[in-house]
C-alpha cells in the first residue's frame, strides 16, 4: 500500500478544507494505506523566509520540521486548501517557502537552467475549495495558482501531478451540496494512489 500525506492548507481551524481533508484520509486508510494527517491551522512557525539568500535560511521551526519528515516519508501528497484572491493562503505560502529549501527539496546543479528535483518518485494531488465557479476560475482567470502549485511548487521539486479537484462554489452552498462536495473527496481517497 502507499504512503500518504495529506495537508489540510487551510490556515484556520474547522474549515470545510479541513473536512475534505479528513474524509479523503479517513477513505484512504479504509482502501489500505498508511495515512498522515497534518493541519496547518495547528502550526506554529513564521511563515516569512525573511532572508536574501538561502545559505542565511533560519532553521525550521519543530512543526515545520515535522511537515518535511512527512513529505520525506510520503509517497503521495495530498494538498487541500481554499481559493484565497486567486492564490494560495499566505501561510501556506509561507510553509512552502520555508520547507521546500534548496538542496532538500531541489539542487541547483550549476550549468543547467533548471534544478535538480530531489522529490521525484512521488506523486501529489491537489483539492481546492473555491466561492469562484469551475469554469469561470479555468477560463476567465486561466487557473493560475493551479499552474504555480502543480508546476511551479510541487513539480519544481519533483512531486508528479495526477490530479487538481475543484469544489465550488461553496459559498451558498447547502448540506446537501456539501455532502455531494465530500462524497467526491471520500472517491478519490478510495482511488488515491
Amino acid at each position: 500500500m502507499t504512503r500518504i500525506l495529506v495537508l489540510d492548507g487551510h490556515p484556520a481551524n474547522g474549515s470545510f478544507c479541513g473536512a475534505l481533508a479528513q474524509t479523503y484520509a479517513d477513505q484512504a486508510r479504509l482502501k489500505g494505506h498508511e495515512v498522515r494527517v497534518r493541519h496547518l491551522s495547528e502550526m506554529t512557525f513564521d511563515p516569512d523566509f525573511g532572508v536574501s539568500s538561502f545559505k542565511d535560511a533560519k532553521p525550521l521551526e519543530p512543526d515545520l520540521d515535522a511537515v518535511w519528515q512527512d513529505i520525506l516519508w510520503c509517497e503521495h501528497f495530498v494538498l487541500t486548501h481554499p481559493l484565497w484572491w486567486g492564490g494560495l493562503p499566505a501561510k501556506l505560502k509561507g510553509l512552502f517557502d520555508r520547507v521546500l529549501l534548496p538542496g532538500a527539496a531541489f539542487k541547483y546543479v550549476k550549468g543547467n537552467a533548471l534544478p535538480e528535483k530531489l522529490l521525484k518518485g512521488r506523486t501529489s494531488e491537489v483539492l481546492v475549495t473555491s466561492d469562484t465557479p469551475g469554469w469561470y476560475f479555468r477560463w476567465i482567470y486561466g487557473a493560475g495558482v493551479r499552474k504555480q502549485t502543480e508546476k511551479q511548487i510541487l513539480g519544481f521539486c519533483g512531486l508528479k501531478p495526477t490530479g487538481y479537484h475543484m469544489f465550488s462554489p461553496i459559498r451558498g452552498s447547502g448540506d446537501v451540496d456539501r455532502l455531494k462536495i465530500l462524497e467526491r473527496a471520500a472517491e478519490l481517497g478510495r482511488r488515491a494512489a
